[in-house]
């Protein structure tokens, strides 16, 4: 009876696999005062930084805040980040954001006043 070939068959892992979560070339900010988005009102996200249906985020509404700034984070440039993001409510919410490790990484070591002790 002929063996089913695995999909390993002949391709030996010699180590830790790249996942493409380790090599996105993510962006931070040189200084959190360079933040000088809106704090207030409605956000409109350029398609570069959120491809869904709706790219508005309403900045007085919990949702709204964390959908733009987790889309601005992840995907965003620097002068998007600079553009878009508000310091005062980024430092505010970042607790609540669900980040890739490495961007949580990345703007916590650079700005250690975003790590709130409780």
């Amino acid at each position: 009876m002929p063996r089913r070939k695995s999909r390993n068959d002949g391709h030996r892992s010699h180590g830790r696999r790249v996942l493409i979560q380790d090599v996105i070339p993510y962006e931070v900010v040189e200084n959190l005062d360079a933040l000088r988005g809106p704090g207030e009102g409605v956000l409109t996200l350029p398609q570069h930084v959120y491809w869904g249906p709706v790219p508005e985020c309403d900045l007085s509404e919990p949702e709204g805040v964390i959908k733009a700034y987790q889309a601005i984070l992840r995907e965003g440039t620097k002068a998007d980040q600079e553009r878009l993001l508000n310091a005062g409510l980024l430092v505010r919410v970042w607790a609540e954001l669900m980040l890739p490790v490495r961007v949580r990484v990345l703007w916590e070591s650079s700005f250690p006043q975003l790590v709130q002790q409780p």
